[in-house]
């Protein structure tokens, strides 16, 4: 019986690697101290009624962020590994196995566990202030999509501790990721890890681009809608179309593993090729959701710190939307190498540059808004100027790739490391870091220390390009990926070393943003006058910071692009408001609509976890009882009438009150 234990849980278990040993011992000790401090100040029921349960869109926003830095801090730690591995050559710091599964797990977390979460925050915080609305269009569905995210990344994160994580590459191709070349259970949380939360990524897509559509507040039209919220659109309407193409993919490639259905497998009569054409459909799309919120935020810092409306609204727009569309025709790029012949490599090659015009005219845009602006330069606004020069060098290595016959070049080499890092942080990164210091008052009430964050922006910039232009010339002296050591005369290690510092000069950048955060909580200095930086121009800095839970207590009418700036002109020049303002601000308050909070998504999400989990190890008991648990809470949710209330005229004054008291 011991035995048999013993032998259980040898198998279940990673072990005999003293990182892994030390992370577990890190884990254990970190949800101990949890369990510790919630029970000691008896902090369970606050947890479970206030945020584990919450509807609220700006909570769950929340707790999309804090899962993505969490997420940002295991993929940053996955990149350094990498990176102390290949500053010297035959170095035996990782094993081959061990390097594979970390570059595996880097390239899925920060892709689909971080930039993803940290994207969907964002939107959950702002579109509907953005819009003048008080909740996004499905709250319930808004939780059960968090919790689905949550359910699938800690599947695909226990891979690390439990069984083993998957090693065949982020996009996983066949045959490798087969039960020939992946015998393990590594790959099989990686597809429901994945599967999970993409159904979660899914329904967000649809609940925004339906919030968009039809919440928008009385005289707000399509081109009059803030660019963030633009750029939310175009990124919602390329997950509705990218994400269904990944979960069939996945799905064939559980079936291959599960009941050898050799969709993929030549020997079976499958074809690999397949997949790669299925994974790049939603994997090239899926870099262009990422981005192109970035975009969105872009614009709005530029249009503030620089007091001017954005340059080239309409052309903003068509930019975004054509994005949007062209990211579905430029997938093959990524094998130009494969055999595709003339005609196809030079189709996607033509339509992969297009891109790159909408591209470029949002970049003269921005340019064009700063100039004869009345330029101030907060941490939003440093972070957005340093993202236009290190797009552009991204963009045109990009344009370089997208050439057949050089791609033959540089296919599968560090250059193309160096590109999609470049892209990634420099567009992504940047992006979302300009979007949480500029909005971090409006969903917490004070500001980040601006000095600590100078700090952080000039030791991630510095560190990222010590880091990534190495690479470039590592990719033109012959360095290909995806090894994890090499010869000494290949004379590759100077520049290795030098990005290794940079990727550590990175680390440090993180370390300052975590005293950054810590520091502000410290000492903050509350703000709750709403219009934080005095230079908002949309409708969140209408109302007060943080944001009261139904959002406005009247909901207002808009007459102008950047409503709310052209509102504070009107009165700096001493003008009326249009009639319609007037009525919509003076009206009498009413009762407010309000979902209630709901434990169904928690659970429904924790026996889809149940059920992920009998998938990967096989057991039919634990995927008909996670199952059978899906099941149930959807009927409970069925039959639950009570779901919703209102409040009061009363407590919206109270709350209006305290609100304006504390502005004061």
């Amino acid at each position: 019986m011991l035995e048999t234990i013993k032998e259980f849980a040898s198998e279940f278990f990673v072990t005999g690697d003293p990182l892994i040993l030390g992370a577990q011992v890190s884990i254990g000790l970190a949800m101990v101290a949890i369990v510790f401090i919630l029970t000691f100040f008896k902090k369970w029921r606050w947890l479970w009624t206030e945020w584990l349960t919450t509807v609220d869109h700006k909570k769950i926003g929340i707790m999309y962020i804090i899962c993505a830095i969490l997420m940002l801090f295991r993929g940053g730690v996955d990149a350094l590994l990498m990176r102390v591995q290949l500053a010297a050559p035959e170095l035996e710091f990782l094993n081959a196995e061990h390097y594979n599964a970390i570059f595996t797990t880097h390239g899925v977390i920060m892709i689909l566990f971080m930039a993803m979460p940290l994207m969907f925050g964002l939107f959950n915080i702002i579109v509907p202030l953005q819009l003048g609305a008080r909740d996004v269009a499905f709250p319930f569905l808004n939780s059960f999509s968090f919790w689905m995210f949550f359910a699938g990344a800690m599947l695909f994160n226990v891979s690390f501790v439990i069984g083993g994580s998957p090693d065949a590459g982020w996009l996983s191709y066949p045959p490798l990721s087969e039960i020939s070349g992946s015998p393990g259970v590594g790959q099989d949380f990686y597809i429901w890890g994945i599967q999970i939360s993409g159904m979660g990524s899914l329904a967000t897509g649809i609940n925004f681009v339906v919030t968009i559509l039809k919440m928008r507040a009385p005289g707000m039209k399509l081109m009059k809608m803030p660019m963030f919220s633009w750029s939310t659109l175009a990124s919602s309407i390329t997950i509705m179309f990218a994400f269904p193409i990944l979960t069939v993919t996945l799905f064939l490639l559980f079936l291959d593993r599960y009941l050898g259905a050799h969709f993929f497998t030549v020997d079976g009569g499958g074809n690999p090729m397949m997949y790669l054409n299925l994974i790049w459909m939603w994997g090239h799309p899926e870099v262009y959701i990422v981005v192109l919120p970035a975009f969105g935020i872009f614009s709005e810092v530029v249009a503030a710190f620089s007091k001017k409306r954005i340059f080239g609204y309409k052309s903003m727009v068509f930019a975004l939307m054509s994005i949007s569309f062209f990211s579905f025709f430029t997938w093959a790029h990524h094998f130009f190498t494969m055999g595709s012949g003339a005609n196809v490599n030079a189709f996607f090659a033509v339509t992969t540059m297009i891109i790159a015009i909408p591209t470029g005219v949002k970049v003269f845009n921005w340019l064009f808004t700063m100039y004869r602006g009345k330029l101030s330069f907060p941490t939003p606004m440093m972070w957005t100027v340093a993202f236009i020069p290190c797009f552009v060098i991204g963009g045109m290595t990009g344009v370089l790739l997208s050439v057949a016959p050089a791609d033959f070049q540089f296919h599968n080499s560090y250059f193309l490391i160096a590109h999609f890092h470049q892209v990634l942080i420099g567009g992504v990164v940047f992006g979302y870091f300009a979007g949480l210091y500029y909005w971090w008052p409006k969903m917490f009430g004070f500001k980040l220390h601006e000095g600590l964050g100078k700090w952080a922006f000039w030791l991630w910039n510095i560190g990222f390009y010590v880091c990534f232009m190495p690479q470039y010339a590592l990719g033109l002296m012959g360095m290909t990926r995806r090894f994890n050591e090499y010869n000494f005369d290949m004379g590759w290690q100077p520049l290795n070393v030098v990005s290794t510092v940079g990727g550590f000069i990175m680390g440090l950048a993180f370390l300052f943003q975590v005293w950054q955060i810590a520091h502000s909580i410290r000492f903050l200095k509350k703000d709750t006058s709403g219009d934080n930086w005095g230079q908002g121009r949309t409708l969140e800095w209408s109302i007060p910071s943080p944001a009261p839970f139904y959002n406005f207590a009247r909901i207002p009418h808009v007459v102008d692009q950047d409503d709310w700036w052209e509102k504070k002109e009107r009165h700096a020049r001493g003008e009326a408001d249009p009639a319609e303002v007037i009525a919509a601000d003076t009206a009498p308050l009413e009762p407010i609509h309000m979902p209630k909070n709901s434990g169904i998504p928690i659970i429904m999400s924790g026996f889809w976890f149940v059920a992920g989990f009998g998938f990967v190890w096989d057991w039919k008991w634990m995927i008909i009882l996670g199952l059978v648990g899906v099941v149930v809470t959807m009927l409970a949710r069925s039959f639950n009438y009570d779901d919703d209330y209102y409040v009061s005229v009363e407590e919206i004054e109270r709350i209006e009150a305290a609100a304006l008291k504390g502005a004061k």
